[in-house]
């Protein structure tokens, strides 16, 4: 079973199997290299390749270096590098498993390295929700359907492309394991980043820096910590416009703001600051509430409601022909920073700047 779990790490029996062998991660930093060679490679090419590169021979060099990247990622705690390192896992998920449910002609052992369909339906507690519909094709519950297709951009995953039928979105095989693609890549980046114990983190200093280089040599972590409100999509505009003229949010809409203002990178006395000129304003609870949202009090660190829940929620406003073709705030943003020009956003950040400085005279 290691090499099964060596292939697909982000397994459940994988963590149990870590767990259950008590595996010290500070000891497998401190006293195994080939661990963390193998741990950083899976960062950078995520970075540089979107993918995890070629698995160690050895079972458990492989999967002891998952958690161990997964460290590295929360070391470096940059948002960017969560997210291509997470799609990364899932590319290479995908590829795997996709390669098992083709190989039809080879009778696997209890210890095959391969996942069958019903594995990966039965790991994210899929069985109920996805039923074959004849031949090829499968029906999704749409509830299930809709956080799994949230951060697929292309026009033919929005819900109002697709044949709702009783509740049931039709789907082929191909787009079911999309779909699951889809969930491994919100599994592996659930939780992330995390503190890291100093302990363990000591030493991997060296090795989390060299990630640090390569990411500031792509030059990526421009599209998501850099706050352009000119570029916001139109239903965070409205948001942050109700804010600034003091009016009252509902609680979906302070929550859906908040979130997508922690996404972008800004920080809680940042967003703290946008809150005051509300006459309710009280600052622990919004102190709070942020952190919440953030993931620094809570477990889990929320982002921005996809743009089917704004619409149900009646927040999806003023919509463009961006809109049309983007199923998320985040996606908005992030493809109306990549279309900007450089000199724009370095001209708005002076702008930024300047007004900043201004107010603190």
């Amino acid at each position: 079973m290691q090499r099964l779990h060596a292939r697909y790490p982000f397994l459940e029996a994988a963590r149990e199997s870590v767990a259950t062998e008590a595996v010290d991660l500070a000891t497998v930093v401190e006293q195994d290299r080939a661990v963390v060679d193998r741990a950083r490679q899976r960062v950078i090419t995520a970075l540089e390749a979107g993918s995890t590169g070629d698995p160690h021979r050895d079972a458990r060099i492989e999967l002891l270096s998952y958690p161990v990247a997964r460290v590295l990622v929360s070391m470096v705690d940059e948002r960017v590098l969560v997210r291509k390192y997470a799609r990364a896992e899932a590319a290479t998920a995908y590829e795997r498993f996709t390669a098992d449910m083709a190989d039809t002609t080879e009778l696997k052992s209890v210890e095959s390295t391969g996942l069958a369909l019903e594995d990966l339906l039965a790991e994210f507690d899929l069985r109920d929700a996805v039923r074959e519909s004849g031949g090829d094709g499968y029906r999704i519950d749409v509830g299930t359907y809709l956080p799994l297709a949230a951060d697929l951009w292309d026009d033919e995953w929005r819900l109002v492309n697709q044949p709702l039928d009783a509740g049931d979105v039709p789907v082929d095989e191909d787009d079911l394991l999309t779909l699951l693609r889809e969930a491994i890549r919100s599994r592996i980046e659930d939780g992330l980043p995390f503190d890291v114990p100093e302990t363990i983190a000591t030493g991997l200093e060296d090795d989390a820096a060299e990630i640090r280089e390569v990411l500031a040599d792509l030059d990526l972590t421009q599209d998501i910590d850099t706050v352009v409100p000119d570029l916001f999509p139109p239903c965070m505009k409205a948001l942050l416009d109700q804010i600034q003229k003091g009016e009252h949010l509902s609680h979906h809409s302070r929550f859906a703001i908040t979130a997508f203002l922690t996404s972008i990178g800004m920080t809680t006395d940042e967003i703290v600051d946008l809150y005051r000129v509300n006459s309710s304003f009280g600052e622990e609870m919004t102190r709070y509430q942020t952190d919440h949202i953030r993931g620094d009090s809570s477990p889990t660190e929320y982002s921005a409601p996809s743009c089917a829940t704004m619409q149900s929620y009646g927040d999806c406003v003023n919509k463009d022909d961006l809109c049309d073709r983007i199923p998320h705030p985040m996606a908005y943003y992030e493809q109306r920073i990549d279309d900007a020009d450089d000199e724009e956003l370095e001209d708005w950040r002076e702008n930024e700047t300047d007004g900043q400085s201004a107010s603190g005279d």
